[in-house]
């Protein structure tokens, strides 16, 4: 099966053709006017993005989607989940003033915020799933509660994933605090002991709290590890590593066996927005922004979520990469550029058992807008 995938790239020459006005014709194009019923609560799906960091989708265009879902006569929430690393979204206090700070307010976006898994994580259901992992899983209520769904993503990769996309989204984005413990289950890091300065930076970001430091170097207690990867993104000497051996497959299938739990009971209800703006090697739960390592592409819209990020990522290798970047091969038009920045990290099994699971179809038709 063949899916459609609407694409409107980043340039713009006039007012008319802005790219705020451009996502709202993409809403239009893609169909997503038939999806949102009057009176229907629908799920926004964003990413707050961690306090320092600059690169989360613009608050100007998620006004633009809420816009077009109210003219439904729809009633639109913003939403996220709280995270298993101790930042500023650790909870549902600090998550809704990280929301604030960073311009998701009721004035900007016309829309209220509710942090789906409650106040501390801990509010759930279990979603029953075909995986070869999971039988069940565990999905934040208020995503499960919501008729309805429109995901909006900021593409971009990810230390543990290599790709962060809407399949990220759905699983990581829309899981309880436990279900991320679940997911993150087969993640071991060690450190690099040569590379160890000692600064406790992995300590203060491990939510374990089973990392130490010895003859000032750290120590990972493998014991009491939750795998959450925390200590691999706070390290900004690259001192810790994740054995993967095979678990790095195992994690992507786990992703994207959640993201089907996410979206079971309302499949047809379920709409994707991609952003390929400000396209960092690293996830929006930091607290920085990375250079970009290719340029800004454009948006992206589709009802089916393995397919939006199929064409996404085919969109982003299209592109020249950028030398000054954390990008150390692929930098040439076609190259892959995921690989160019983590090349032990095959981004592709998330998508494919994905398609496997009947998410979506990694073959897709782009319309150009």
């Amino acid at each position: 099966m063949t899916s459609k995938v609407f694409f409107t790239g980043r340039r713009a020459t006039s007012t008319r053709k802005s790219l705020p006005v451009r996502v709202e014709k993409l809403f239009d194009k893609a169909g997503f006017g038939d999806i949102f019923q009057p009176g229907e609560l629908v799920a926004v799906k964003v990413h707050f993005g961690e306090r320092g960091l600059t690169t989360f989708v613009n608050p100007v265009y998620v006004r633009k989607l809420v816009d077009r879902l109210k003219a439904l006569g729809a009633k639109p929430f913003l939403t996220d989940t709280n995270t298993l690393y101790v930042e500023m979204r650790h909870n549902a206090v600090d998550h809704l003033e990280t929301a604030v700070m960073h311009g998701f307010t009721y004035a900007t976006t016309g829309a209220p915020a509710i942090i789906a898994d409650g106040l501390k994580g801990h509010s759930s259901r279990e979603v029953s799933v075909p995986g070869r992992h999971f039988e069940n899983v565990k999905i934040a209520q208020a995503i499960l509660d919501a008729d309805s769904m429109l995901v909006v993503t900021h593409v971009k990769g990810h230390v543990l994933t290599s790709l962060g996309g809407a399949v990220k989204n759905l699983s990581m984005g829309c899981s309880s605090r436990s279900g991320k413990y679940m997911m993150h289950s087969s993640v071991r890091p060690e450190i690099i002991t040569e590379k160890c300065t000692g600064d406790g930076r992995c300590l203060e970001h491990c939510p374990a709290r089973c990392i130490t430091l010895r003859d000032n170097v750290a120590v990972i207690d493998q014991g009491e590890c939750i795998g959450c990867g925390e200590c691999v993104s706070a390290c900004t000497h690259e001192a810790v590593k994740i054995d993967w051996g095979t678990d790095k497959k195992a994690f992507q299938e786990k992703m994207a066996e959640f993201a089907l739990g996410a979206v079971k009971d309302k499949k047809e209800k379920c709409c994707y927005i991609n952003f390929l703006l400000d396209i960092t090697p690293h996830c929006d739960c930091h607290t920085w922004s990375d250079s970009f390592f290719v340029p800004d592409v454009g948006v992206l819209a589709s009802r089916d979520p393995v397919a939006i990020d199929q064409a996404s990522v085919d969109l982003i290798n299209r592109q020249p990469g950028h030398v000054d970047s954390k990008l150390k091969e692929n930098f040439q038009p076609g190259e892959d550029k995921f690989r160019g920045v983590y090349p032990e990290i095959d981004y592709s099994i998330q998508l494919q058992h994905a398609e496997d699971l009947g998410l979506g179809s990694r073959k897709y038709e782009l319309v150009e807008v």
